[in-house]
């Protein structure tokens, strides 16, 4: 962590990957494989890629440790009375645009649920997800979307309200 200017503590982005990870690599928390200095999904790998003698090392990824830790890279707030009549149908579109996200980037993740009488509450792995759930929010129903960056600590708060 470091200061800024004006004084704020700042936290360095989590996804980072530290240099020099020894290859191959599986996270024990969601299968990807860290190979060619890039983390993909399970069944992206081929097994021609190493040879037989090399085994791949179990650690966690940086999304299965940022989840672990509890460090969310993005929330999404959803509110509004369209939200508590229609909760399955927006949940449905957020998760599709989670799995076509992690198609791309496997270490970008819904972390977690937070289900109140008034308002949802998404949190993400990172804070380009977070937008895209907005992006996503808005496009299937419409809305008011407000997007709020914290470009220094890499982190996105997206808020979605929608009324009847």
């Amino acid at each position: 962590m470091r200061r800024s200017r004006s004084g704020l503590i700042m936290r360095r982005a989590v996804i980072a990957p530290p240099r020099g990870l020894p290859e191959p690599m599986v996270c024990v928390g969601c299968g990807a494989t860290y190979s060619h200095r890039r983390w993909t999904r399970k069944a992206e790998v081929k097994r021609d890629d190493y040879e037989p003698k090399q085994t791949a090392q179990g650690t966690l990824c940086l999304a299965c440790k940022q989840a672990c830790d509890g460090v969310p890279g993005g929330f999404v707030y959803l509110s509004g009375e369209f939200l508590g009549n229609h909760h399955d149908e927006i949940e449905r579109p957020l998760r599709k645009e989670a799995e076509r996200n992690a198609q791309d980037n496997p270490l970008a993740r819904i972390m977690g649920w937070e289900d109140t009488d008034n308002q949802l509450i998404v949190k993400t792995t990172t804070e380009h997800l977070a937008q895209r759930l907005g992006h996503a929010l808005e496009k299937a129903f419409d809305g008011d979307v407000r997007y709020d960056f914290s470009h220094e600590n890499k982190f996105a708060r997206v808020y979605w309200e929608r009324g009847v």
